[in-house]
């Protein structure tokens, strides 16, 4: 898939977007999106759903039957981004109940017992990095979120550190710091000092 960026030696642009919540009819596009891989390592974006043991022992194949399982069953795991009809990026958010996971990560605890939904992956084409799509992946979860009646929408960014080398793109699947603060995200819990947890308020 060759970028703009690409064909006008431009390091970073702007890309137009639209963008739809994955259901069965969209799942094609998933699929072809995430590639042989899965995204990254058999993934198939079940990292958050799943035990660590169940997820070791289905990477790959039985990852993605899962994920075809929820989507057939009419569960929106994510949104899909689209340019000039091809899927080109992913961001994985629904209620953070379906992310059992999180709450087995120290640092991602829940912060209080409100419900929120949870942003806990992105998958950008390598050809669309560094082109402000996660920014805009995050601004139509926040309105996706907002149409089903959620209040609060969560995150959990990588903060790199200034002057550090940046971090290959598998390395910072749930974003960045600096793209939910742009899109209104605020730090309302540090447990690490390079993955806080950020909130959207939807109506304030």
């Amino acid at each position: 898939m060759k970028s703009r960026s690409q064909a006008t030696g431009q390091k970073e642009r702007k890309v137009r977007l639209t963008f739809h919540p994955v259901t069965k009819e969209r799942w094609k596009d998933f699929e072809r999106l995430f590639g042989d891989k899965g995204a990254c390592g058999g993934c198939w974006c079940m990292w958050w759903r799943l035990a660590k043991r169940q997820f070791d022992a289905q990477k790959g194949a039985e990852n993605k039957k899962f994920m075809k399982a929820i989507i057939d069953a009419g569960e929106i795991p994510g949104l899909l981004a689209y340019d000039a009809g091809e899927a080109v990026a992913w961001c994985s958010v629904a209620p953070r109940e379906v992310f059992p996971r999180l709450d087995n990560a120290p640092t991602l605890k829940r912060v209080d017992d409100r419900p929120v939904w949870s942003v806990v992956c992105f998958y950008i084409a390598p050809s669309y990095r560094r082109a402000g799509v996660s920014g805009q992946l995050l601004k139509a979860a926040i309105a996706h979120v907002k149409k089903r009646g959620g209040k609060i929408v969560e995150g959990y960014p990588f903060e790199v550190k200034k002057g550090a080398k940046p971090l290959p793109g598998a390395f910072v699947y749930a974003g960045l710091v600096p793209a939910f603060r742009k899109a209104g995200f605020k730090v309302a819990l540090r447990r690490s000092s390079s993955r806080p947890i950020m909130r959207y308020y939807i109506g304030k």
